[in-house]
């Protein structure tokens, strides 16, 4: 995810004329970054993104994130209810001059959603998101952008946030199920998405682009993503495809691109074929979501072999995306390939109020609860485990 999310920046940002760095690789420290914020490195082109990412992982394994951390990314927000990829100086409203854009908007949604308590932030944003939704049913990076495969997919994980059917989003006659249909292709060249049509129309297959499509098209979120249990069998062209197939046929692509090596593949302009892990992370909770645990019992045990170091040069997202990948694909992100992820992650930014905990561990909480308990009659007992708020 935070690969495909430099990417969309550079390419948004190059379309307007405006020249953007890559992201750094590895993260350099910076005294001047907010106390707030995950990561060391510049986050002017994925500062939101991360720190949604960030929350949305903790959220995921039961870890409350310190009320600074949230009030960072709560602060991002515009009047409109839109996110730009960040703010320096919140105290100053946004103007045109600020790009927002639907990704960490979308984004941020979730992550504010997931922790709780900022449900008026959630629904101004997901306002704002439904008032850009193109005729196609989708969305571009940029608010008016063609809409692309990734956009439209994390936007539909944030319209889930309303509890209202997605399907039923509609710009016209489209939703945004319509839209992903529309960069769906035949089983002839793969079954796989692409991520926009290019000049000419034409539909090349996007391996990124595929993973974040599949669990949009099956109406799932970063939130709450989970185990399908579905097989994701061969790629099957159906006369009327409903976007189930079109995300069965995705992941039946999925499958067979990590068959060989266990990962994805990054094909970078002038350099060699090497190992993606971030979309290799996307594509397990991809194929967990459609097909269950083992459908991405692969690409995830590669993960554990192989990812430490670059989750460790690339910091909180690569982080967060492998919790992620971990959670849906049924491992432990405490002890993934020896790494305490969980771990890792909360180092990378100010300690979350509580940790994952073992419903066996003994805490103030339990001890009140029981406490209580005792004194009402009651028979039962509270687990710190289920203390984290609800979206």
């Amino acid at each position: 995810m935070n690969v495909r999310r430099s990417a969309a920046v550079l390419a948004a940002t190059v379309a307007i004329g405006t020249a953007t760095p890559a992201v750094a690789a590895a993260p350099s420290p910076s005294p001047s970054l907010p106390s707030g914020l995950y990561g060391s490195s510049d986050p002017t082109y994925d500062g939101v993104w991360r720190q949604s990412l960030t929350l949305i992982a903790l959220y995921r394994v039961h870890a409350e994130p310190a009320a600074a951390a949230v009030d960072w990314l709560a602060g991002q927000q515009c009047e409109s209810g839109a996110f730009p990829a960040f703010r320096a100086n919140p105290a100053k409203a946004c103007d045109a001059k600020l790009m927002v854009d639907t990704n960490s908007t979308a984004a941020a949604a979730q992550a504010l959603s997931a922790v709780g308590g900022h449900g008026t932030a959630v629904t101004k944003a997901v306002t704002w998101l439904k008032s850009v939704q193109n005729k196609d049913g989708g969305w571009g990076y940029t608010p008016g952008g063609a809409s692309d495969a990734n956009s439209t997919s994390v936007v539909i994980g944030a319209l889930m946030t309303q509890h209202t059917p997605v399907s039923t989003i509609r710009n016209g006659a489209k939703s945004p199920y319509d839209a992903l249909l529309k960069l769906s292709l035949p089983c002839a060249d793969g079954g796989a998405f692409a991520y926009q049509p290019d000049k000419k129309g034409k539909l090349t297959a996007n391996a990124d682009a595929t993973a974040a499509a599949v669990v949009g098209a099956l109406g799932q979120s970063m939130v709450s993503v989970k185990a399908g249990d579905k097989k994701n069998a061969a790629c099957t062209d159906a006369a009327r495809p409903t976007p189930g197939d079109a995300a069965a046929n995705g992941s039946a692509y999925l499958a067979k691109a990590v068959a060989k090596d266990g990962h994805l593949t990054s094909a970078l302009p002038g350099s060699e074929n090497q190992p993606d892990y971030g979309n290799t992370a996307d594509a397990v909770v991809a194929l967990a979501a459609r097909g269950g645990t083992a459908a991405a019992t692969g690409p995830l045990r590669w993960l554990e072999r192989n990812s430490a170091k670059w989750a460790e040069q690339n910091g909180p997202a690569a982080y967060a995306q492998l919790i992620l990948a971990a959670e849906a694909g049924g491992a432990d992100p405490s002890d993934f390939g020896g790494t305490d992820l969980v771990k890792q992650l909360t180092a990378t930014g100010p300690a979350p109020v509580t940790a994952s905990q073992d419903d066996s561990d003994t805490s103030v909480w339990w001890m009140v609860g029981a406490g209580l308990a005792a004194g009402a009659g009651v028979g039962f007992l509270l687990s710190s485990r289920n203390k984290r708020k609800q979206p």
